[in-house]
């Protein structure tokens, strides 16, 4: 070994331990991502079809999108309202004050094939929700 050169005082090492650690925290955030998502407690489920943005047809409905609407695809990603023109799509929706929507869930199977959900806000105030299942109970 040369004089004056120490393999534990290496800077490189000391960087290298800040990269692992780095990658590491950047793979804790990523997985949260796949986890299950978390729906409000007034989300309706319904099919929605968007025509041409601020409007769109619910449940057969013509609706109007709110101003600040958050779409989220299945990977929880969001998503323009343009790029979902004209297709038939099963979602977790609120509305906001004025009756428009506010947040959509674009549904994954398993989420789809969660039973029951409620498609009226009649529904969702009789029935019991279990925000940690995420799940609802008919009384």
């Amino acid at each position: 070994m040369a004089a004056g050169f120490s393999f534990t005082h290496s800077r490189w090492i000391h960087t290298m331990n800040r990269c692992v650690f780095i990658a590491l925290s950047a793979l804790a955030f990523a997985l949260p991502a796949q986890a299950q998502r978390v729906f409000e407690n007034n989300a309706l489920r319904g099919e929605l079809i968007v025509v041409a943005p601020p409007e769109a047809v619910l449940n057969g409905k013509p609706v109007r999108l709110s101003p600040g609407v958050r779409i989220r695809n299945q990977q929880n990603m969001l998503q323009l309202s343009g790029s979902l023109l004209q297709q038939k799509m099963l979602v977790n929706y609120t509305l906001d004050g004025m009756g428009q929507v506010r947040e959509v869930w674009l549904l994954t199977d398993e989420e789809a094939r969660r039973q029951p959900w409620p498609r009226t806000l009649e529904e969702s105030q009789r029935w019991q929700f279990d925000p940690t299942l995420q799940r609802w109970t008919k009384p």
